[in-house]
């Protein structure tokens, strides 16, 4: 049920997504136009945005992607619901250049950019008039913030250049004009015009065949009839082809990459049955997948109906696919029902590695469950003893600061332990049936954190504040550190390798532990586990022992980097040099980086010849933290990474 695209306009407003009701405007009611954004905490300072008064309900892009001047450029008609006085709306962008704003019939409409700040870019303000429809004709920026344009020589088959976009948080506004926040959900059309022979896939179900336009191009049309919150709105073109994985799923990648793809995500069809048993109907139609090239800055991103997928997660044995089973389970929680600002970011992820963890559990095993909850309650610990007080809390206080500033582990980690505890406290099968129908009350929805809140004081404690107080509610949702009825889960998840921890700590040759024998859960909590201050010595015993620095295994490769990065150990760096620039997957490069740079004397002139020929690769996402660590300047400041 579509319930916020469809409140006081009812069902047929969605199915033509074309027009506002002319009841609209009569009503006045503020809380028609925008439902649920009145609410306190729903209120997104991270949009310039005013969706109570008017608000993007739909989105038609027509676009031409200019792979020569790495630009993209067209125009955004929106769709606007307005209250009864309102005369303007209020839209997000970031430096785009506005050619001209008109109604349909092709009148003018006075609008104006304007100042705005580097973070949140800049506001257009339009002045509607008796317009139900706007039509901005406009250019994006070539180094738009959510857009990656690839040479031939960064993808895997050297011939085709790529593109593809990442929204979230807010980087969408950089080259789509509408009201750039998660909780105006918008339904949205597109066509996009390619070079031959390349191929377009968008986060929306295709609208028929391409059509050739011209010699040398071709036009592809998407339709995504449900709203959904406009981070979402994804694309991509490249040289890529398509295999089905079962009736409902299949994969899109380069031709290169995409058998190998295909049998990683072997069992996509058995997740999404055991997701439907766990959460309810899947309402998505499709869930396919894309894997990228290697610059796509995050392990996945749940694009609806396609999500967008790094290649480091393919490692030959399936060993890396809980990653699918977390960009699944966003098919509930995160695109089904959405935080309503970045504030409550938890409701999305939280609750995301939750279902992840429970789609492992049903189909590789309570052993895996364990172990999987084990490793989160150790990103828990971690987060809660590096962080300041005020990133320890799920509804994070982001006044003044970037949205990403709280996408830090607690979002994901301490909002799956608060979850599991709740589940420990009222007991599975009531814990189930309440969240299946969070899902089912809030579909198509923004939520926040008190309406969290509400829903659990009065399904699971039955409005009791006694029970309520007892168990912390609120105190797991707005106050820092963990509560101490933290449920922890098995402890002797790993006691296995947790002896072999000590026994390696306490000297004992490596190739006489269990490595062989471990999967890859486990080899991971030993990485982790084990003392990180070793002489060379000891680090080359290690990867001869292990073949470390060999390993197809990104998340292995990783956490081994860090330790020879920790220890100044000479023959890892050739290693380390391929990783970095190999693969631009930010949570990998961003933390060797910065502990190549904290040791100013070895590490800091690697990462400094690295760093220069590595950016040409990364994403935006990546780089830009990164370059204000000047790690493109030489040590007397001269040169810059900037161009």
């Amino acid at each position: 049920m579509v319930r916020f695209a469809l409140v006081a306009l009812g069902a047929a407003l969605l199915a033509s997504c074309s027009t506002k009701s002319d009841d609209t405007r009569a009503t006045g009611d503020a809380t028609a136009i925008a439902p649920i954004l009145d609410r306190e905490d729903a209120v997104d300072q991270h949009s310039y945005a005013k969706p109570l008064e008017a608000r993007v309900h739909h989105v038609a892009l027509d676009l031409d992607m200019d792979f020569d001047a790495k630009r993209v450029s067209g125009t955004a008609t929106l769709d606007v619901l307005a209250a009864e006085d309102a005369t303007e709306i209020v839209l997000d962008s970031r430096n785009l250049t506005i050619n001209s704003i008109t109604a349909p019939d092709g009148s003018a409409l006075a609008y104006e950019v304007g100042e705005g700040n580097d973070e949140l870019g800049q506001p257009i303000t339009v002045q509607l008039g008796d317009a139900e429809q706007i039509v901005i004709d406009y250019v994006a920026a070539p180094d738009s913030d959510a857009l990656q344009f690839l040479s031939p020589e960064q993808t895997a088959g050297k011939e085709h250049p790529f593109l593809f976009s990442q929204g979230q948080s807010i980087l969408n506004r950089s080259w789509i004009p509408t009201q750039d926040s998660p909780g105006i959900r918008q339904t949205w059309e597109a066509k996009i015009r390619v070079p031959n022979p390349l191929t377009a896939v968008m986060s929306a179900p295709s609208a028929g065949d391409p059509v050739p336009d011209g010699p040398d191009h071709r036009i592809f049309s998407f339709e995504m009839d449900k709203s959904v919150p406009p981070y979402l709105i994804a694309v991509a073109v490249g040289d890529i082809e398509f295999k089905p994985l079962g009736l409902r799923s299949g994969v899109w990648a380069e031709p290169e990459m995409l058998d190998a793809a295909a049998a990683e995500l072997a069992d996509t069809e058995r997740m999404i049955a055991v997701s439907e048993k766990l959460f309810g109907p899947y309402r998505w139609e499709r869930y396919d997948m894309i894997v990228l090239p290697p610059s796509f800055p995050f392990g996945g991103m749940e694009n609806p109906v396609l999500t967008f997928l790094t290649p480091t997660f393919i490692a030959g044995d399936k060993s890396l696919t809980a990653l699918i089973a977390h960009e699944l389970a966003h098919s509930w929680s995160g695109n089904l029902a959405t935080n309503a600002t970045w504030a409550d970011f938890w409701l999305n992820e939280g609750m995301t590695v939750y279902a992840e963890q429970r789609i492992v559990e049903a189909v590789y095993g309570e052993d895996a469950y364990d172990q999987a909850v084990s490793l989160s309650l150790d990103e828990t610990d971690g987060a809660i003893a590096e962080l300041e007080e005020r990133d320890q809390v799920l509804a994070v206080d982001l006044a003044g600061r970037h949205p990403d500033d709280g996408f830090t582990s607690i979002p994901y980690d301490k909002g799956a332990a608060f979850l599991r505890t709740l589940e420990a406290e009222v007991g599975r099968e009531k814990f189930d049936a309440f969240i299946r129908r969070w899902f089912d009350d809030h579909a198509f929805e923004p939520v926040t954190s008190s309406m969290f809140f509400e829903a659990v004081s009065e399904q699971l404690f039955d409005g009791d504040e006694e029970k309520i107080a007892s168990f912390g509610l609120r105190d797991w949702i707005y106050e820092p550190g963990l509560p101490e009825n933290i449920a922890r889960g098995n402890a002797q998840a790993f006691a296995e390798v947790d002896a072999a921890v000590t026994d390696f700590d306490g000297g004992r040759d490596p190739a006489e532990l269990g490595w062989a024998e471990w999967n890859t859960a486990e080899r991971l909590r030993f990485l982790g586990k084990i003392d990180s201050d070793m002489d060379t010595e000891r680090l080359a015993a290690l990867d001869n022992a292990y073949g470390l620095s060999d390993t197809g295994n990104n998340e292995i490769l990783f956490l081994w980097l860090k330790l020879a990065i920790a220890n100044r150990y000479d023959p890892a760096v050739e290693t380390l040099d391929a990783f970095l620039t190999g693969q631009g997957r930010r949570k990998f490069v961003r933390p060797l980086f910065v502990a190549l740079a904290e040791d100013e004397q070895w590490g800091l002139p690697i990462a400094r010849d690295i760093y220069p020929r590595a950016r040409p690769l990364y994403h935006p996402v990546t780089f830009q933290e990164l370059d204000e660590m000047g790690l493109g300047r030489t040590e007397d400041g001269a040169g810059s990474t900037q161009s």
